[in-house]
């Protein structure tokens, strides 16, 4: 049976309109656009490196513009949000967290997250935290006095700073805000008042298959092995969830012309599938995105969609560094075209480009180059930079831009 064949520009497409990547955001942004915005991704995965605007400031910034960092903090200490380990730790919409509280009931699972020796060995230590924090209030890891660091593994936190992820972890505590980014710990009953286990909670299985429904709908367009990332979900039935995906019409099957395998569109991009066919749809932002980005944040899905070979180099030594530090890739008309290693000097305001690299196969033209100045113009001025200092990148943005200028 033949099934439809799109473009692999169409097949881009399809996935930059499930991100709410399609068109740019043409009127000013408010702060119920953040809430709305991560319940469009299901998940704003949580990173603290703070070289440029911290990722899920910056994620949010890709699609919403010029918007206000607190409106994240607020929507997350209004309880309109709230934060568990999903892709990676991440903003969750509160709607969604019976799909991962079986995590917290059944929290020995969860590798590294949480140790039970840790929790049966310090059980009295960790009833006194709790007894403290019903008593005295939301607590953060700093308000506890540090202690000697050992070898013990957990990155020789403080012992309060594991009793504190450990009680996290199980659910028994949750994060009612964050201050200098900061984790806030409260009850878990003050954050999710009214919350029933056994009226509310779902099995893992039930939990995990809405998470791989879900995982078609935030993508768009995917093959069968991007389903269980989004999530991180393991051993996970997925042909059955495409068999019953396919059952209830929530999506088709299609081809991708120069793509190999079976590829699926959910019933959400239905409306843009016969444009796509027709190859009459297009995405018309220009932005810079997270390492952390879900367009980018599965490497393979990345490079089989966008032909785009990403990995943050954070952790690699500086000599052996290809392109920088936090490299932030870019992406122009639904095309990853390139990255730019940036640093934002938040006292000088100014927004320092130290490198941007073009893909081998992308050419430079004057549309490319505006759209690209336009892109980092955007993202200084809504860091606070008042310059741009452009200190390598193609011969033909050097003759352009020089050494940088102003926002």
């Amino acid at each position: 049976m033949s099934h439809p064949v799109i473009s692999l520009s169409s097949a881009r497409t399809l996935h930059l309109s499930a991100q709410n990547l399609l068109k740019p955001l043409t009127r000013k942004p408010s702060a119920g656009d953040v809430v709305d915005s991560i319940q469009n991704m299901g998940l704003l995965q949580i990173d603290t490196i703070s070289v440029v605007a911290r990722s899920p400031y910056l994620v949010l910034f890709s699609r919403l513009g010029n918007y206000s960092p607190q409106w994240l903090e607020d929507a997350l200490s209004e309880g309109k949000i709230f934060e568990y380990w999903a892709h990676e730790a991440c903003f969750i919409p509160r709607e969604d967290y019976g799909l991962l509280r079986h995590k917290m009931l059944n929290p020995q699972g969860m590798g590294w997250k949480f140790s039970q020796d840790w929790f049966d060995e310090h059980q009295a230590d960790i009833q006194a935290l709790l007894s403290h924090i019903a008593e005295k209030g939301p607590v953060r890891s700093a308000d506890f006095s540090a202690e000697k660091k050992s070898n013990s593994g957990w990155w020789d936190w403080k012992p309060h700073k594991k009793h504190l992820e450990t009680l996290f972890t199980s659910g028994k505590l949750m994060v009612s805000e964050r201050r200098n980014f900061h984790r806030v710990y409260d009850l878990a009953e003050r954050v999710m008042p009214g919350w029933d286990d056994a009226a509310q909670a779902l099995s893992q299985e039930a939990a995990e298959y809405q998470m791989m429904c879900r995982s078609a709908q935030y993508l768009g367009i995917f093959k069968a092995e991007w389903l269980a990332d989004y999530y991180r979900l393991k051993r996970v039935d997925t042909r059955k969830v495409i068999e019953t995906l396919l059952e209830n019409g929530e999506v088709t099957p299609v081809e991708v012309s120069g793509l190999e395998g079976k590829y699926y569109v959910h019933q959400q991009q239905f409306p843009l599938l016969q444009k796509a066919r027709e190859s009459r749809i297009s995405s018309t932002v220009t932005t810079l995105l997270s390492p952390f980005d879900p367009v980018v944040w599965d490497r393979k899905r990345a490079s089989t969609l966008f032909n785009f070979d990403y990995r943050i180099e954070c952790y690699t030594p500086e000599a052996k560094r290809q392109y920088g530090y936090f490299t932030l890739p870019i992406l122009q008309r639904g095309e990853l075209v390139g990255r730019i290693d940036a640093k934002m000097h938040r006292k000088e305001k100014v927004l320092e480009v130290k490198s941007l690299h073009l893909e081998p196969e992308v050419t430079m033209t004057s549309r490319r180059a505006q759209d690209i100045h336009g892109a980092i113009t955007r993202f200084a001025a809504w860091q606070g930079a008042e310059d741009v200092l452009f200190s390598k990148g193609p011969e033909a943005l050097t003759v352009l831009w020089n050494t940088g200028w102003r926002v």
